[in-house]
């Protein structure tokens, strides 16, 4: 079952200056077909499911594609209150009634249908699973009835039942978790994780809720509670419209804790996450209010803004409605006039992240606009902590964090601020190294969650929160294994966890990181704003020692151009003795590199010259040094050390020219006598016979 929210129409603007950090993009995936009847969310599956009277079309929206063609199967005609796919989608599964499911074998054809036994229970809806004790979850006013699926014998196969009185339920394929509500007020819960770990009970526990007047208990609707996952942790939220609070439980193994309120602005509201971000419609007051709680914070994390429609116009209209056209989908009316609308009256959230607006036949994914976000907030560390956990858009989201470092180093911000924002970064990068995340890449693909493996534990890294309790229910593939070091505290037992990562696998899987490497820092901060701040090498210093710290603090090695660009700035500033300093207490760390700064800046400074070729030679790096030699005219000093470390990568050609050039004639018969000796058939080549001239002219 998923949340629904109505409202009023809202048209909205496609100015490109309007303000918004959560955006649907046009064009929408069309879901309707001809003699279309009902739209289904098939969430085990990811599936679209247009149904007319005698076929059942479906998309697949785990890769979304607003071009996708469907694909179709027949069915029989009769009313259709549910319908779902198998897990495999071998099998077709059709709530007829509230005392009747219908079964359909793809590969035979056969069909068998299961009636309740009694008059007096019904079905409020049932769910495939991949759960090894059973195939299908029915969900009835006297409990839970959990089968296996007998393909052979046509019939259902009874394995368990859960005796309790059910009012209505909730349920998620992502979370793997099933909410049953009883009681007059329908706010006691009973819960059950069904994954492929095995099936796990929670215990019992009560929503809070205000009474409205004296001796007023009022009821709590299906449509006020959501179940959502956020970094691997699963979270229950429930709209109290007495004090128009959103409450928040986490679920626990041992344990449903709540974890605090939001506000609500709105008597309809709805729920989405989006990159592991809350998202909570305002659907009256028409704004989205967003959330990161990755830190149980219930600040959200920008002001409230509308809901943007991008990339809406007529001429868009027209290229979407051809290429639907093209790809197999059909229109059922003009949309021109429609779609500008958002938060329209048959606008359904889906779980995690869609929006089917069944009056339209339309499919919309909700987006973040990180870019937004990032220019509307003051608050540097906690924007860059933010855009560091993202990975929808994690290249986005690495230049955004480059971009603001860099900005508040040509701003002058203080030093400290600057500091924190670079520790913030190289603590991510950290961190990424250390999982792995950083060299992964991004992958779309589409992958059965039937067939991927659903572990107790997804990442080899510790839990993202302390130990409050033995228990906790919060693995998860997107979750804690690519978050900063200093958010980690200690390692979760793995018989501890259960699992609601399976349906993170039925989507697109994304692994890729918004770290910044030190190089990057080079790339995108150092040496573009080198230039424009000439005239502040002090601030510029003072910034790069503190990059050298951070880097130190967290044990990562910093680019090698980052330590020679410090030398420029040193030796611009004409801070000889200081730089002197930094080499030889190796805060500026010795590489080629820092080695030929040295030596460019040392043009004005022998003592800072020559402290790059102590690095040449320190680092063995022969043939430079060699080179250098010749090129200064200490030929004669580079041929004994050429042969006393066997350099033989230097043309002697070099050699010749530049003792010709000393115009000493015994010189230059000295460098032709040590390549005659040391040079096997040097004498018979042209440099041996062109510099013998040489040398005889220089004596005559």
């Amino acid at each position: 079952m998923t949340g629904d929210a109505s409202s009023s129409d809202l048209s909205y603007s496609n100015g490109s200056n309007a303000l918004s950090h959560v955006y649907i993009q046009y064009p929408p995936l069309r879901c309707h077909v001809p003699g279309s009847r009902k739209l289904f969310y098939d969430d085990g599956n990811k599936l679209i499911l247009s149904l007319t009277p005698n076929q059942v079309f479906s998309w697949k929206i785990a890769t979304y594609n607003p071009y996708a063609a469907p694909s179709f199967d027949p069915i029989s005609e009769g009313s259709v209150l549910s319908i779902r796919y198998s897990l495999d989608l071998k099998h077709l599964a059709i709530q007829r009634s509230s005392h009747e499911i219908q079964f359909w074998n793809k590969e035979t054809g056969d069909t068998f249908s299961h009636k309740c036994r009694s008059e007096s229970e019904s079905i409020l809806g049932f769910f495939w699973t991949d759960c090894p004790t059973c195939d299908i979850v029915f969900v009835k006013t006297s409990g839970l009835e959990l089968y296996t699926y007998g393909t052979e014998s046509r019939n259902l196969q009874l394995v368990q039942t859960k005796k309790l009185s059910i009012s209505w339920y909730k349920y998620t394929h992502e979370s793997r978790l099933v909410l049953l509500a009883s009681g007059i007020q329908c706010k006691s819960f009973t819960g059950f994780q069904l994954s492929s770990a095995g099936m796990i009970s929670l215990p019992k526990f009560e929503m809070a809720m205000a009474k409205s007047e004296a001796n007023s208990n009022p009821i709590l609707a299906a449509e006020d509670v959501h179940i959502i996952t956020v970094y691997g942790r699963i979270y229950c939220l429930q709209f109290d419209r007495v004090t128009m609070l959103l409450n928040s439980y986490r679920f626990y193994r041992d344990a449903v804790v709540q974890q605090g309120s939001l506000p609500v602005y709105s008597e309809r509201i709805a729920v989405s996450v989006v990159d592991n971000v809350l998202l909570v419609h305002q659907v009256e007051a028409r704004v989205v209010i967003v959330y990161d709680i990755y830190a149980d914070s219930q600040a959200p994390i920008s002001a409230p803004l509308p809901l943007f429609l991008r990339g809406y116009s007529k001429a868009n209209v027209a290229f979407s409605q051809t290429a639907s056209k093209t790809s197999g989908a059909s229109e059922s009316k003009n949309l021109c006039d429609t779609e500008e609308t958002t938060y329209g009256d048959q606008w359904k959230f889906l779980v995690p992240d869609l929006v089917l607006d069944v009056s339209n036949g339309s499919l919309w994914k909700i987006s973040l606009d990180l870019e937004g976000i990032s220019a509307s907030s003051s608050e540097v560390q906690l924007i860059l902590e933010f855009l560091q956990r993202r990975k929808l858009e994690a290249e986005k989201a690495k230049q955004l964090s480059l971009a603001i470092v860099r900005t508040i180093i040509l701003e002058r911000k203080p030093i400290p601020m600057v500091a924190r924002a670079m520790d913030v970064l190289l603590a991510a990068y950290s961190q990424a190294i250390k999982t792995g995340s950083y060299n992964k890449r991004s992958r779309t693909e589409e992958i059965s969650s039937s067939n991927a493996p659903n572990t107790a534990v997804e990442s080899d890294g510790p839990s993202i929160e302390k130990k409050e309790r033995g228990d906790l229910l919060e693995p998860g593939l997107l979750g804690s294994e690519d978050l900063p070091t200093r958010q980690y505290q200690t390692l979760v037992p793995a018989n501890n966890q259960l699992n609601s990562s399976a349906s993170q696998r039925n989507q697109s899987i994304v692994t890729s990181s918004a770290a910044t490497s030190p190089a990057d820092f080079y790339s995108h901060v150092f040496s573009p704003i080198e230039e424009e701040m000439t005239g502040d090498g002090s601030y510029l210093t003072a910034i790069t020692i503190e990059f050298l710290r951070s880097c130190s603090l967290e044990k990562l090695k910093v680019y090698p151009n980052t330590y020679a660009l410090l030398v420029q700035i040193l030796a611009r500033d004409e801070r000889y003795a200081e730089l002197g300093l930094f080499i030889m207490n190796k805060i500026i760390e010795p590489s080629k590199e820092v080695a030929l700064q040295l030596l460019d800046s040392g043009h004005q400074n022998q003592q800072i010259r020559k402290l790059g070729l102590d690095i040449l030679r320190q680092l063995s790096l022969h043939h430079d040094y060699v080179l250098l030699l010749v090129q200064d005219g200490y030929y004669l000093q580079a041929l004994r050390y050429a042969r006393k470390n066997k350099v033989n990568t230097v043309r002697s050609s070099l050699f010749l020219e530049a003792a010709y050039i000393s115009k000493d004639p015994q010189h230059l018969a000295a460098v032709l006598r040590f390549f005659s000796d040391f040079i096997p058939g040097f004498k018979s080549s042209a440099d041996h016979n062109t510099y013998h001239r040489f040398v005889a002219e220089l004596n005559s």
